[in-house]
């Protein structure tokens, strides 16, 4: 059985001042290079103040949380929704709470709410998780 407790919070994950330069590291990870996440000029003709960070990045960053308690195997389920975007300069604060801890056929798994908010409070991003506990 898992040491978390319904309610606890996984340690957090801060990104300190999100930057163009990730913006491009990840685009080059990925092989998503959509104008709108590097180039300024694409960008703010289309009504932006500026580039913003692609969301499956936000994703990815928002992963770290449940790898670094679970490890990448545990994860059963992960699924998010955008809802604000990340733009540089963002002070970015990724969070898990345990919602629900629950046995089946032996093993234990781990239900958790997600989220990830700016410098400002705003929420770019909140979702679900469910991780199998190996603890």
């Amino acid at each position: 059985m898992t040491n978390l407790t319904v309610g606890e919070q996984l340690t957090p994950i801060v990104i300190e001042k999100i930057s163009r330069t990730d913006f491009v590291k990840y685009a080059g990870a990925s092989g998503d290079f959509n104008p709108m996440h590097h180039d300024e000029t694409i960008a703010t003709a289309t009504g932006n103040p500026s580039v913003f960070g692609h969301g499956m990045l936000t994703a990815g960053l928002m992963a770290r949380v449940l790898t670094d308690e679970f490890g990448p195997e545990a994860l059963r389920k992960f699924q998010v929704r955008f809802s604000k975007p990340v733009w540089p300069g963002d002070t970015l604060t990724f969070t898990a709470t345990v919602t629900a801890i629950r046995e089946e056929e032996g093993k234990t798994f781990v239900d958790l709410e997600c989220t990830c908010s700016n410098q400002d409070g705003v929420e770019a991003l909140n979702g679900s998780a469910t991780a199998l506990d190996q603890n």
